[in-house]
């Protein structure tokens, strides 16, 4: 159980003994690397919002990026002996943050479709597959299952056995309607990621997205490192320095202006 506000737990800095990249979890009060956890912050309004980009002012604290771990965080009352203060932590928290981390997601795929990294439809995909084209494969959450199953058959010849792992990702991260909006089209279940940065940023916020719903999940650790392109791992959740980097990709922008209208949603 949470003391009463450790001052290592809000925006812990060199004095406490972490690093600029590790803080403490206030749940569970274990040192985690900054990407494994979400920072919230208290609005003006006194409302607590998930401050998902690291950019918003005011003190800190860090909570493990799980849904579970911020139902725990609500339910318990970690917020308002965190701050010290009274805070208004809305019960559906987790429920917000898991819809801001979808919407980040559709802007990724959307901007990856616009720069022509992403094709879609049973034999377009199965094309993509076949001539190593694709780099990821997408089947909606909702999907048909025989259409699925034959479509992996086909990546399967992706896989290295040596390693034990899945090395071709195959995410069903998004439901039919979510990629119906992303990709501007009808009825999609299928769909293939071709190289590009734009895909390889999808691909991070997948990873972050699935981090989230399955951080306390046996499976987690297995479902996160199958997302991999061309041998490569994805790159884990960035610091809002390191995304600055990529500052030339034309998402970012996007996303900020989600990031910050989803933070006016929660602030009701």
């Amino acid at each position: 159980m949470l003391a009463a506000a450790d001052a290592a737990d809000l925006d812990a800095g060199p004095r406490t003994g972490k690093s600029a990249t590790e803080r403490m979890c206030a749940v569970t009060r274990q040192v985690r690397p900054t990407s494994e956890l979400i920072r919230f912050v208290v609005a003006p309004t006194g409302e607590v919002v998930a401050d998902l980009k690291r950019k918003l002012p005011g003190r800190g604290l860090w909570v493990t990026a799980s849904r579970a771990m911020v139902e725990q965080a609500v339910r318990r009352r970690v917020f308002a002996k965190g701050f010290k203060r009274d805070v208004k932590v809305s019960p559906t928290l987790a429920e917000d943050i898991e819809r801001l981390l979808v919407q980040s997601v559709c802007d990724a795929l959307a901007i990856a479709a616009k720069a022509r990294q992403v094709v879609s439809g049973f034999g377009k995909v199965e094309s993509a597959l076949k001539s190593r084209e694709a780099v990821a494969m997408l089947h909606a959450a909702d999907g048909a299952a025989d259409g699925i199953r034959k479509l992996d058959a086909v990546s399967r010849q992706f896989d290295e056995a040596a390693t034990g792992l899945r090395k071709f990702p195959v995410l069903n991260v998004l439901t039919s309607e979510q990629l119906d909006l992303a990709l501007g089209r009808s009825n999609v279940i299928h769909a293939a990621l071709l190289a590009g940065p734009a895909g390889q940023t999808f691909l991070s916020r997948c990873q972050i997205l699935v981090r989230y719903r399955l951080a306390d999940d046996g499976n987690a650790n297995a479902a996160i490192a199958g997302a991999a392109v061309a041998g490569t791992p994805i790159n884990t959740p960035k610091d809002a320095a390191d995304d600055a980097a990529d500052g030339k990709a034309a998402d970012e922008d996007r996303a900020n202006a989600h990031d910050v209208e989803g933070l006016g949603r929660l602030n009701g």
